[in-house]
């Protein structure tokens, strides 16, 4: 069985991806599997569409937004890898009880590169109280550039993955002030697919939830260092303590999910964030959005 894998962006939140590779538990399942690059986050789903992938990995968002667009949409996600949100509130070290309402009187700056950041921080703000239209923020630099402007101190505030939060930390010049994790189950990464590619490859997906399900038990019964050792290879220009300090973090904060069902809950949390922020027109249907079990 072999089945054409395209890799949403380069990210070390995703190594549970890269160790279910890495560990040969695909093969072990008996799925070849061929991993094909996207150039940007998102770009892949084109190819679910025209049929020159068979799968990829990226954030349900995808599936909900197309769904909102036509509710015909084909595209369906299974199979959750990551759990919870893995961006971080990064400031100034001496920023003392810290509260998200404070972010108004902050210079801050979100992600840019990606929607669904911004989306779950602005629902964690309304659930907060305030309101994430009256919260001024640089809304389009890129994350390397406001970890460089927080370390030379024209920003207080920033948003950011893995492993610029270990940098910073390493640095000296930040601390976290939010894990975005601690909000609990939001779905945030799983396989996507079109139903038709589910129905056509049915076996082989069904051996690759297998595998996932098989790496998740791999990650909860090692130490970090094992999961640090076999990822590796897949950053090679990132020093290795900073990539063990980043895995080790995510660990700690119960990122990844522990099965690859798809949580209702983390489902409902990421659709709502989407609806408050205005990206979706109406709360994500579970059963539309999500393939039924492939088991």
């Amino acid at each position: 069985m072999k089945i054409r894998l395209a890799e949403n962006f380069r990210a070390v939140f995703y190594a549970p991806f890269y160790a279910t590779q890495a560990l040969g538990l695909y093969a072990r399942e008996g799925v070849e599997v061929e991993f094909v690059t996207s150039a940007a986050p998102g770009d892949a789903v084109a190819g679910l569409l025209d049929g020159s992938i068979d799968l990829t990995w990226g954030g349900p968002m995808r599936v909900m937004k197309a769904h909102d667009v036509d509710a015909g949409s084909p595209l369906v996600c299974f199979g959750e890898v990551v759990a919870r949100d893995p961006f971080y509130l990064l400031g100034r070290p001496d920023l003392a009880d810290f509260r998200l309402a404070d972010l108004g009187q902050l210079r801050f700056a979100s992600v840019s590169e990606v929607p669904t950041p911004w989306m779950c921080l602005q629902h964690d703000l309304r659930l907060a109280g305030t309101d994430p239209l009256e919260v001024p923020r640089v809304a389009d630099r890129t994350m390397a550039d406001n970890l460089a402007a927080l370390r030379e101190g024209r920003l207080d505030v920033v948003q950011l993955f893995e492993p610029f939060v270990a940098q910073a930390i390493r640095g000296g010049f930040a601390k976290i002030l939010y894990a975005a994790s601690a909000r609990g189950p939001c779905v945030y990464t799983s396989f996507i697919a079109t139903r038709a590619g589910v129905a056509a490859k049915r076996d082989a997906l069904a051996a690759m939830v297998r595998a996932i399900a098989r790496m998740q038990e791999w990650v909860m019964a090692r130490p970090a260092d094992d999961l640090v050792a076999v990822t590796a290879p897949y950053f090679p220009d990132l020093a290795p303590e900073l990539l063990a300090d980043a895995l080790r973090r995510y660990g700690e904060s119960k990122v990844w999910a522990v099965s690859p069902d798809i949580s209702r809950a983390g489902f409902a949390r990421l659709g709502e964030s989407f609806l408050s922020g205005g990206a979706v027109s109406r709360l994500p249907s579970f059963e539309a959005c999500v393939a039924p079990p492939l088991g």
